[in-house]
């Protein structure tokens, strides 16, 4: 005996898709910017520093003066002088006055004569010690300085920013079927 037979036969459906990807584009310009950076307002003051040397007392030490003073020291110096030589002539002259009382009041006074002529050497032309002066006023600066902010313009792009939205598109490729017999 045969029994009837059921032939069943599908396909499955299928689909399809078409993508098309979305793009965008986003672009920033640079933004237009000046900047200017004007200069500082600056100003130096400078004192010059001072420097004073005074050395006349080592010049007086030398012997060695201005005119005036030299010219003051010279008639005290001859001043001086003058009165030694006539009480020098005075004193001799008293000497020579007393001759008969004896003696050899010639021959003494000569020798007094020749021999306070003879002096001992002397460096007399060597400063005594911290003898020139000197002062010293340190130079003065003064510097003032005002600093100016930087100018600055910037004006900003806008963004470009361009979009093409994507596409999808699904379809059927292969329709499905189911095809069914029946066999006696």
């Amino acid at each position: 005996m045969q029994f009837p037979r059921l032939s069943i036969q599908s396909q499955p459906a299928l689909l399809g898709m078409n993508i098309q990807p979305a793009s965008q584009q986003i672009q920033q310009p640079k933004a237009d910017m000046q900047i200017q950076q004007p200069k500082a307002d600056v100003s130096i003051t400078q004192r010059s520093g001072k420097l004073s040397i005074d050395q006349s007392q080592a010049w007086a030490d030398m012997g060695k003066f201005g005119a005036l003073e030299a010219t003051k020291k010279a008639a005290q110096k001859w001043k001086q002088a003058t009165m030694e030589a006539i009480a020098e002539k005075s004193r001799e002259g008293k000497q020579l006055m007393k001759i008969e009382n004896g003696g050899n009041v010639i021959a003494s006074l000569s020798k007094q004569q020749t021999m306070s002529d003879v002096k001992p050497a002397e460096l007399d032309w060597i400063p005594s010690l911290f003898s020139v002066k000197t002062r010293y006023t340190p130079a003065e600066v003064e510097i003032s300085a005002q600093a100016r902010k930087p100018v600055i313009n910037a004006t900003p792009q806008k963004v470009v920013h361009e979009y093409q939205p994507g596409n999808l598109d699904i379809y059927v490729r292969q329709p499905a079927d189911l095809q069914i017999e029946f066999q006696a």
